[in-house]
């Protein structure tokens, strides 16, 4: 492996780390205010109970993820200069404003955590509230970054130098809404499902427990209004990179040629030299439906882009697969909810769906991930999309290797920490003992 390739694998591995802790600090906090919400309504100390132990597990994963974000945030000045140096003064505001976003959200989870008894109810709930907000916006403002660097805005470029810069325009680049909005709706959608794997886990063993019946109904609202507004953004998303980035609109589609009424290509083992994807399901017409809402629309394959800009088409092509796979199946378990809801308005609590949820838990994290596959892997060989490529901005230095490893064994440490951790605090709390009244719920 070059060095050029461990730079690019420690920053691979590191975001696949720090998502899933970014995804669960946006959708955690909702759950929270959802629950102490619910006993400030109701009154009903189950919800309070559910509130005391969602926040502790949220207080272990907030730390960690801070951690992980930390490290990114050294990675992007040390292993990519070059970019850095084009792109800083850019980007600087959305980062300024995300680490204005975390310390508040720090500050009020604070207040969260310790103010029971200390503040009035209401103060406590809106404390919530707000780490809540803050997670989201955080999520927001880094990921307008990231689709300011699928499409640049805001600056010009004169005689090789970036100026005229303004962040207002960067921000609020072609690609910030539907990135913004895709990501947000699969951070909820994802914590939803792994909450509710977690209680349908239980709830398989002892159908009448209180606890885990609000608890899952919870993350089943969350869930079940999260993934059928996600199916729509993600058409808008497609539409969007049709036109902004074709070329990964292409990779994503293993469409390697240019044509009205082009298929769509699902699932096969795509051929570069060929130029042909073999044992796929073929769908007549379905690629330019998807990219235009017109099925005889004419898309570009990667016949009209130089080989050297081509991303790696297999794993792009199979990463949007598994992520639209993965979306397919949980689709399926929020409408197989619904309808039983609105068939009993009670609890959709039958043994075929609960036993769904549980198998179906990792799946939104497995399609955010494979998701930043396509959206990073589908922007090579640039960094900055037709403006900088990504061995422009690597640092020269050699001995990479060495970092890779440290941070890799970093990361394993810290998966191993947040599994004991929350592990032991399942079994304080009774997730994991036989189902016992926690002491809130006895008071």
């Amino acid at each position: 492996m070059s060095d050029f390739l461990f730079a690019r694998s420690q920053m691979a591995m590191s975001l696949a780390f720090h998502i899933v802790f970014a995804a669960l600090g946006i959708g955690m906090p909702p759950l929270m205010a959802m629950a102490e919400g619910m006993y400030l309504r109701t009154k009903q100390p189950v919800y309070l109970d559910l509130c005391h132990r969602w926040v502790k597990g949220t207080a272990i994963l907030f730390a960690v993820g801070a951690v992980s974000g930390t490290v990114l945030s050294f990675e992007l000045g040390l292993l990519w200069p070059g970019f850095m140096e084009h792109a800083g003064a850019i980007i600087g505001m959305p980062f300024s404003l995300e680490g204005f976003a975390f310390f508040t959200e720090a500050i009020f989870l604070g207040v969260y955590l310790y103010g029971w008894n200390r503040v009035s109810p209401l103060i406590h709930w809106l404390s919530g509230v707000v780490v809540a907000l803050s997670g989201i916006f955080s999520g927001i403002f880094v990921v307008t970054a990231n689709a300011w660097m699928n499409s640049p805005a805001g600056f010009k470029i004169v005689d090789g130098q970036i100026t005229d810069i303004n962040p207002i325009a960067a921000i609020l680049n072609p690609a910030s809404f539907h990135e913004v909005v895709h990501m947000t709706l699969a951070a909820f959608v994802a914590t939803g499902f792994m909450v509710a794997a977690v209680h349908a886990f239980f709830l398989l063993r002892d159908r009448s427990n209180p606890f885990h019946r609000a608890a899952l109904g919870l993350a089943l609202a969350v869930a079940c209004i999260s993934m059928p507004l996600q199916i729509l953004s993600g058409d808008v998303s497609a539409r969007a990179v049709a036109r902004l980035q074709p070329a990964k609109l292409a990779a994503m589609e293993a469409h390697y040629r240019t044509q009205a009424g082009a298929p769509l290509v699902i699932g096969g083992i795509p051929r570069d030299r060929t130029m042909t994807t073999d044992y796929a399901l073929v769908i007549p017409h379905g690629l330019s439906f998807l990219a235009t809402h017109d099925p005889n629309a004419k898309v570009a394959g990667l016949e009209e882009f130089p080989r050297d800009d081509w991303p790696n088409v297999r794993i792009v092509h199979w990463a949007f697969d598994i992520m639209v796979g993965s979306g397919m199946v949980m689709l399926a378990l929020t409408l197989c909810a619904d309808g039983l809801w609105l068939k009993y308005r009670l609890l959709p609590d039958k043994r075929w769906l609960l036993r769904g949820l549980v198998a179906a838990g990792p799946l939104g994290f497995l399609a955010i991930e494979t998701g930043w596959f396509v959206t990073e892997l589908g922007r090579q060989p640039w960094i900055i999309y037709g403006v900088m490529r990504t061995g422009e901005a690597v640092t020269p230095m050699p001995g990479l290797v060495v970092p890779f490893v440290t941070f890799n064994a970093v990361y394993i440490f810290l998966a191993i920490v947040v599994v004991f951790l929350l592990r032991r605090q399942f079994l304080e709390t009774g997730y994991l003992a036989p189902a016992q009244p926690s002491e809130v719920t006895r008071a």
